[in-house]
């Protein structure tokens, strides 16, 4: 992973998230940190790290809202299909960050059921179509004049920073390719 979407990623497994405890648990005591008592059936607001750990324990759930899904997956993918050229649909700014871990889970339940295979599959599937659409309109968005702020609300992270760069570049380019101050004058060849 390029640095900044590592960078990314430590940012998001410290957003705070709400869990809804499974069962009762006695307060956790970490270096600097308490979480808890939990009551079942209660929710809590949490460090996605802690969470993913309350989740690994059968200690608590993530809410159904904050969790990317198959269903959740593919109307984000028709959205961004239907777009008028030259448009991009919004996306949460933590969309990359769930979207890999929901590729990641689907993924490590294949080995306990072996259906899941079409799901990664269809999933993995979905994934690519949403990431290539928004990168063929970042790219037209970014060869163009600078967006508004009300298009580039509409990126995340990850997509502000490639737009930005490609932005530069492409700007660079064109200022090369059009200057022609300090070149010999060559002449028009004859018709």
């Amino acid at each position: 992973m390029p640095l900044l979407v590592k960078d990314l990623d430590f940012c998001f497994e410290n957003l705070l998230v709400k869990v809804i405890a499974d069962r009762n648990y006695p307060e956790i005591q970490l270096a600097g940190l308490s979480i808890g008592p939990l009551e079942e059936g209660n929710e809590y607001e949490v460090y996605y790290w802690v969470a993913q750990e309350l989740v690994k324990a059968g200690i608590a759930h993530f809410r159904e809202d904050d969790c990317l899904d198959a269903t959740k997956l593919y109307k984000i993918q028709w959205k961004e299909r239907v777009q008028v050229a030259g448009q991009i649909s919004e996306l949460p700014e933590d969309f990359y960050p769930r979207l890999r871990r929901y590729l990641a889970y689907i993924k490590s339940e294949i080995a306990k059921h072996p259906e899941k295979v079409q799901e990664y599959e269809k999933a993995k599937h979905s994934a690519w179509d949403i990431v290539n659409s928004r990168l063929k309109k970042i790219v037209t968005l970014s060869s163009g004049p600078p967006q508004s702020d009300q298009i580039q609300k509409k990126f995340t992270c990850e997509e502000r920073f490639i737009y930005v760069q490609l932005s530069k570049i492409i700007n660079e380019w064109k200022a090369q390719i059009l200057n022609f101050e300090g070149e010999r004058e060559v002449g028009w060849p004859e018709s």
